[in-house]
């Protein structure tokens, strides 16, 4: 068999690219955060994890900037090696405090924090266990990992401790889970699944890609339930609440200094640029010297859920700014996704296996910088939406 005959024989995403229904690789042409061009046309956007919307704010932009023009445009190494600024350590020095931990690593994506730390951690004849909804770098960082890999169904605590507790004792354990669901917008139950890490000796380890500069006044989840010393590692990105590109992992230092010489998708990376370093900098700073942003971020939020519960439509276990509209079927979920862009509003259509069967899904996402016209806008574009398409009446 010819190794490329399953490129050959793939033709789903052609079939829908046909019948004008292909969702992704959409080229944006320029984007204002809160509003994008999109081919040549003006789009109102709630589909970006840009939270904060600190992406377009001009001190980060400065900040970015100037970091070019004093370092250049790469660092043209790993961190291991030559690629190590003294303003990568400065950064690690300020997310270490401000997540409440000892020692903080900067990694290249956030993707490569997963991946590298817990295939560095978990060793022959450890165990990693992973909520089912948990994001893919996580997933994938458990298969590469030289352990086994487990799962628990999604914030079922009596699922995780069957799991705890059928494991060998004398086994490394470490649990992993989303500070915020990805898709969803729901929590997890931080409070419940530390005392049964506790219980059963196992580590626990965090993903707070989607919590930075949401939950807990943008220090995330642990902080947002006050558990932060009972979490062993806190994960999170650049990529959202920090406008920028990038990830780091925090905890004890003598974990992150064992991560941080054996975790491969660091030492075999090239580094991020001191502009990605710059921009991540000036976002903390505006994040606690200025909390309104943060509170704003929630007033958007809780506009935007109250008015499409109102309405009807399913908004399933969200509590935070990602806000899925629950559709069902792929087929509608697509239709949806292109009478939204026809009238001018972004969002994102999720089917499996992102998520389960027929529950295929809009999901929308918003920012501190949203307008209360734009989020009248937003609701009067799903509610037409979904009346065409009887999802709500």
């Amino acid at each position: 068999m010819d190794l490329f005959e399953k490129c050959t024989t793939y033709t789903t995403a052609r079939e829908m690219e046909a019948r004008g229904l292909y969702p992704y690789f959409q080229p944006l042409e320029d984007t204002e955060g809160t509003e994008v061009i999109l081919r040549g046309k003006r789009v109102l956007m709630i589909g970006s994890n840009n939270y904060l919307g600190l992406t377009t704010d001009p001190r980060v932009r400065q900040a970015a900037i100037d970091a070019i023009h004093r370092y250049g445009t790469s660092c043209t190494g790993s961190r291991f090696l030559n690629g190590t600024l003294a303003l990568h350590q400065e950064l690690e020095a300020h997310l270490a405090d401000f997540v409440g931990k000892e020692a903080a690593l900067v990694f290249s994506t956030g993707f490569q924090v997963n991946l590298g730390v817990i295939s560095c951690l978990v060793q022959k004849g450890d165990v990693v266990i992973a909520d089912k909804d948990d994001h893919a770098s996580i997933v994938d960082g458990c298969m590469l990992a030289r352990g086994e890999m487990r799962r628990f169904s999604h914030n079922n605590m009596e699922h995780l401790e069957r799991v705890l507790s059928r494991i060998n004792p004398a086994a490394g354990k470490l649990v992993v889970v989303d500070g915020v669901y990805s898709m969803g917008g729901d929590l997890a139950p931080l409070p419940d699944i530390i005392p049964l890490c506790k219980q059963y000796g196992a580590r626990l380890m965090v993903d707070d890609a989607h919590s930075i500069g949401v939950m807990g006044k943008g220090r995330g989840t642990s902080a947002h339930y006050g558990v932060t010393d009972d979490v062993d590692l806190i994960m999170g990105t650049f990529s959202k609440s920090f406008a920028s590109l990038g990830g780091f992992i925090a905890g004890d230092r003598d974990a992150i200094h064992y991560i941080q010489h054996h975790a491969r998708s660091l030492i075999f990376s090239a580094s991020i640029p001191a502009s990605n370093v710059a921009a991540v900098m000036t976002a903390i700073d505006i994040i606690e010297n200025e909390p309104d942003r943060v509170d704003r971020l929630w007033a958007v939020t809780e506009r935007m859920r109250s008015g499409l519960q109102e309405m009807g439509f399913n908004t399933g276990p969200s509590v935070t700014p990602v806000i899925p509209i629950i559709i069902g079927g792929i087929e509608d979920t697509f239709t949806a996704w292109k009478m939204c862009m026809e009238m001018g509003l972004y969002t994102n259509p999720v089917i499996e296996p992102a998520v389960p069967p027929n529950e295929c899904l809009l999901r929308t996402s918003y920012m501190a910088t949203h307008t209360d016209e734009q989020i009248d806008r937003a609701l009067s574009i799903l509610g037409d939406v979904g009346r065409s398409l009887n999802l709500i009446s």
